[in-house]
């Protein structure tokens, strides 16, 4: 553990925070921390940093109930810039998106496909309409459109499941997945949420119905 004071603040009196998502492993943001900003992270274990253009103390979901809560905080060897680790509510753009780094400037889309991923490119189509995208076209009709296609995408799965056909089943359940994922945004849920609701129920088999 190394003290504040050892810290290599700029002449503005600033150090680039990069923000890390603890469950995902993906970089949400890059934000800069004053000693003061620091040291309100530290007591209150959720992210202050010290808004540039404002000039002033911004506590990271004050307003937007997006917080941060803080798992650990480290520096890098030349001790002038930070990496805190977060446990997030809610996304950590401004847009809606799950991380801020959604815009490639070159190469094509990094590292392996995961559902949180998946769910970040629809929360940006919510947020940045993109013309011509499928995504973009249910948002735009609403919520019904979206109910109904999962209707619809429910009742594929049953039939490739009651066919016992396992490569249509898993193509339609992939569908069925999308099309949820659509609503989980259009709703506000994430994904954090689906897993806290499962983690609450301790067990898959808890339940028992004989019906």
């Amino acid at each position: 553990m190394i003290d504040i004071n050892e810290l290599k603040f700029d002449k503005d009196g600033l150090i680039p925070a990069i923000i890390l998502d603890a469950d995902s492993g993906a970089v949400l943001m890059l934000a800069y921390m004053s000693k003061e900003s620091l040291r309100i992270s530290i007591a209150e274990c959720r992210t202050c940093f010290w808004s540039r253009s404002r000039g002033g103390l911004w506590r990271k979901g004050e307003t937007s109930g997006n917080v941060q809560h803080i798992v650990n905080i480290k520096t890098d060897c030349d001790k002038d810039t930070l990496l805190v680790t977060v446990r997030k509510e809610g996304p950590a753009c401004h847009t809606g998106a799950d991380s801020c780094f959604f815009e490639h400037v070159f190469g094509g889309a990094d590292g392996p496909f995961s559902l949180n991923k998946l769910y970040c490119v629809i929360k940006d189509r919510k947020a940045n309409r993109k013309p011509g995208s499928y995504t973009t076209y249910l948002f735009d009709k609403g919520v019904d459109k979206i109910l109904k296609k999962i209707g619809e995408e429910s009742a594929e799965v049953i039939i490739a499941g009651k066919g016992g056909e396992r490569e249509e089943a898993i193509y339609e359940i992939a569908d069925l997945t999308y099309h949820v994922m659509v609503l989980m945004a259009e709703m506000g849920i994430t994904p954090e949420d689906l897993k806290k609701e499962l983690a609450s129920r301790h067990a898959a088999d808890k339940k028992v119905n004989n019906d």
